[in-house]
């Protein structure tokens, strides 16, 4: 389980997360939305250590993220998988190779590292791409190479900063469906998204950051129906 309680952070003069608290249980796929600079990525960051809160406190499996050291945070980034808006693979490097890089660095053996490159690319419906190339990929499969990579390790939790922006509406359905089957695996969600198809698709349940804080956080089908409207003008896309 992964708690945030009262978590605050700045950057200069801007602050950006302003006592926000949020639960998310083990096993369901959590939707974070929001309008841009609310906190998204720094909330997810927070979660894995690459930033400290500057008051408050965040939990994972009860375990204070803000007061951990290097060793400690390099045991919970084994935990937790981090896909990244761009998947951020190494265009020098095969898929298989990318896929191997966490892997390698556990002291992984030869066998039991290509047994897992297989199996990684099996679940993303990526079978046989191990010997290409990320320029040989669409955006789309990039993505799911991404995913691969971090199910690879085994992780108890997946963060996903914007998974499917710059994809187009199927690829988008596939990752969508991709997410939802990681969530059966086993594996706890964290989902960044602008996008409410995927939101209302991927998530058990939506939490909508508004000025550094939840706003709303609740089943897909309540936030369809909610009365907020602040939370209704965001989902619905609406200018005024």
């Amino acid at each position: 389980m992964i708690v945030l309680r009262d978590v605050h952070k700045s950057f200069g003069d801007k602050q950006v997360l302003r006592g926000l608290s949020l639960d998310i249980p083990a096993g369901e796929n959590l939707v974070i939305i929001g309008y841009s600079g609310t906190g998204k990525s720094v909330l997810l960051k927070c979660i894995i250590g690459l930033l400290r809160p500057d008051r408050g406190e965040v939990l994972v499996d009860g375990a204070a993220v803000q007061e951990m050291d290097r060793e400690e945070l390099a045991g919970l980034r084994a935990r937790v998988g981090y896909v990244f808006q761009s998947a951020a693979l190494f265009d020098s490097l095969s898929v298989g190779d990318n896929i191997r890089l966490g892997l390698r660095r556990r002291g992984m053996g030869e066998e039991e590292m290509d047994q897992r490159v297989r199996e990684s690319l099996d679940v993303v419906d990526l079978a046989g791409t191990a010997e290409k190339f990320p320029a040989e990929l669409s955006g789309g499969m990039r993505k799911r190479v991404g995913v691969a990579r971090a199910i690879a390790l085994r992780p108890s939790y997946l963060l996903y900063d914007e998974p499917t922006t710059g994809l187009d509406p199927v690829t988008s359905a596939v990752m969508n469906a991709l997410m939802v089957r990681t969530r059966d695996l086993g594996v706890t969600g964290v989902i960044v998204t602008h996008d409410m198809r995927s939101a209302f698709t991927a998530g058990n349940r939506i939490a909508m950051l508004y000025e550094g804080t939840v706003r709303q956080v609740a089943t897909p089908d309540r936030i369809r129906e909610t009365d907020d409207q602040v939370v209704r003008q965001f989902i619905e896309g609406r200018a005024e």
